[in-house]
Order: structure tokens, then sequence, then C-alpha cells
């Protein structure tokens, strides 16, 4: 009896799709959508976005739309407008997906998927991170909407996806320093470089670039002439960074000039240099 009952379930989900299907297809038989319930049309939205078709999501979202519109003060038309967000987001129309999720913790501000919602609403911002050449502005975006999530729902699945996404695209931008530093160290424009390469070694010091940026520093420096920043920059290298190629690099540009690492004057490097022997620093 058991299993009849599931086949049964299972024939009844297949007309009902099969139905609705006919809905969308603009024939003289078609049946408005307005003869199924709130239950019957999500689901149908569940089903094109299960399907895999690449225009499955623009199908979906037809579907979550008319459950809002016909019952808009349902249960089912709150699932929807999350739902909304969520197809808009695959079909990557992004802004619709921000303002979708943000309309959802608008209206339903303390409801159990507000958290999904604003993580939704942080993923639109990341996953339109472009390469590393590019503005950056939607990576400052991305980085305080997922810090959002991280401080407002500490404790969910969503928040700790949030914290490994944030470091990546924190990382991103001191990418994007280095980038222009080593294209300003290139061209011979020192302290245009120096300038590029603080900003990595002060605010980015979490990064992996960070290593990259106390060498640069010591090669820009010395170019300069200015020994005692050079010097201190490979000290703090050599303390924090000892066996990274970066540091026999930096090194090596020291003892050709027959200099030491060693932090020297009252720069704003000795002042980094000072928190790394009180263990201040990273």
């Amino acid at each position: 009896m058991a299993r009849g009952r599931s086949l049964a379930t299972r024939l009844a989900s297949l007309v009902l799709i099969s139905a609705l299907a006919a809905c969308g297809g603009g024939g003289s038989d078609e049946v408005p959508l307005e003869n199924f319930t709130a239950e019957e049309i999500y689901k149908r939205g569940e089903y094109e976005l299960e399907v895999g078709n690449p225009r499955r999501p623009v199908e979906a979202l037809r579907y979550f739309s008319e459950v809002e519109r016909l019952y808009p003060y349902s249960e089912w038309a709150k699932r929807s407008l999350i739902m909304q967000a969520f197809a808009q987001h695959r079909s990557k129309d992004y802004e619709a997906a921000r303002a979708s999720a943000q309309r959802f913790l608008d209206t339903y501000p303390g409801d159990e998927d507000a958290a999904y919602a604003k993580y939704l609403l942080a993923l639109s911002y990341y996953d339109q991170i472009d390469e590393v050449g590019r503005d950056q502005g939607l990576t400052f975006q991305a980085l305080q909407a997922l810090r959002d999530v991280i401080e407002e729902y500490p404790d969910s699945d969503y928040a700790r996806s949030s914290i490994l996404k944030f470091d990546l695209a924190f990382d991103h931008l001191a990418a994007k320093e280095m980038e222009i530093g080593r294209y300003y160290l290139k061209r011979g424009h020192y302290t245009a470089a120096i300038n590029r390469f603080r900003v990595v070694v002060e605010d980015f010091q979490t990064t992996e670039h960070t290593a990259e940026a106390l060498m640069r520093l010591t090669e820009a420096y010395l170019a300069l002439g200015i020994t005692d920043e050079a010097q201190t920059a490979a000290a703090i290298l050599g303390h924090n960074y000892q066996g990274s190629p970066f540091y026999d690099d930096a090194y090596r540009l020291l003892t050709k000039r027959g200099l030491e690492p060693e932090g020297k004057g009252d720069s704003w490097l000795t002042k980094v240099y000072r928190q790394v022997l009180r263990g201040e620093w990273l």
C-alpha cells in the first residue's frame, strides 16, 4: 500500500507539472495559473530550477513571481521571494538578485531565511569581482556585505562561508595594490610604487602578498638611496618570512651594497618593525 501511494503521488506530481508547463505554451487551450494553488505554482518553479537547462532559472522566476502576484500574503509568496533572488543570481542577473534579496530583508527582517537573503545579497557582489586588472569597487562592496553576514548571523553556515569569501576578496584587493605597485616600480616611479606597497604592508598584512611587498619596498628604497628604510623593510621580512624566496632577494639586494637587514631610523617601517619585535604585527 505504501508503494502504491508513493507511485500515485509521483504520478499526480507529473500530471501537475505537465499541466503547469502548458500554462506557458501560449496555445488556445492554455490553463490559467489562477486555476492552481500557490503551492502548485511554487513547486513548478522549483522543478524548473532542478532540471538544469540554462534557461530554467528564467522560467522558474516567472512562476515564483506569479505566486507573489496571485497569493501576495501567503507563506508561499514569502518563499517565492527568496527563490526569486536565488533564481536571479543563478541566471547572473545580479542587480535584480540584490533587489529581491533586499526586498525580502525589508519585508521579513526577522524571518529564518533572512540570513540566506543577506548572504545572497553579498554573493551578488562577490560573484561579480572581476580580474585583478579592473576597478575593484565591487570588491569593496562585497567585503562590506560579507562582513554584514558575519556580524549579524555569526552562528550560521552562511557566516562560515562568508569568512572564506571575505579572505579571498581581501586578498584580491591586496593583489590589485601589488599590480599597480609593480607597474610603477618597473617604470622607475619609486615613490608611487612605495605608496602602493605600503598599503599592502599596513592594511593587508594578513594576505599572501605581504612578503613580496616588503621585498619591493627594499628594492624601491634602495633605488632612491634611502637605505634605512630599505634595511628595515628587509629586517621585517626576515623576521616574519625568513624562509621566503622574497627574503633571499631582499638580502641579496642589500649585501650588494654592503648592507644588512636591520631596523633603523624612525620611519613608518620602523614602527612596524617595533610591532614585529613585540609580536603585535601579523
